[in-house]
């Protein structure tokens, strides 16, 4: 069941102009947000896929089993995908959300930084908590009818 913007109008009549352009460009806007989204997981993913051994030799610094380094890079490729693509939306942005939150937890622990690190860590560990937020918003919005998804709910119907 979809959230359609038009049942949700703004909190207060001054603030409404903006309901109608979310409810027009609704399905092209959650195509761009998924873009926006998924095309960081397939750059970092697809990289990581090119030197797999280089990546889990990084595991032990981040204080991560290297199992996790084998699986994390097709995690991230194929999510990412999954969410530009907007092909199983919902499950893609939980996974990429688990991903990100490991991730996070792991690589920018910048309170254990050198202190001459810690702004740009700091920088990336809520960079990253902004990315889940656009995540959980993706996981209740679903990927619209320029999706995947919506291709295959219009081919049920």
């Amino acid at each position: 069941m979809a959230i359609e913007s038009t049942e949700m109008p703004s909190s207060h009549p001054a603030l409404s102009y903006t309901d109608g352009i979310a409810a027009t460009w609704q399905d092209f806007l959650l195509l761009v947000g998924r873009v926006m989204i998924g095309w960081i997981y397939i750059q970092s993913g697809w990289r990581k896929l090119m030197d797999v051994p280089a990546f889990v030799k990084t595991m032990p610094r981040r204080d991560l089993p290297d199992f996790l380094g084998y699986i994390a890079p097709p995690v991230e490729f194929i999510g990412g995908i999954a969410i530009v693509l907007g092909f199983a939306t919902r499950y893609a942005a939980l996974l990429i959300l688990l991903f990100t939150i490991i991730a996070t937890l792991s690589s920018h622990r910048w309170w254990n930084f050198p202190v001459e690190q810690q702004t740009n860590q700091h920088t990336h560990f809520w960079k990253n908590v902004t990315m889940m937020g656009g995540l959980v918003v993706l996981f209740v919005t679903a990927g619209g009818r320029l999706s995947v998804d919506g291709w295959l709910r219009q081919r049920k119907a």
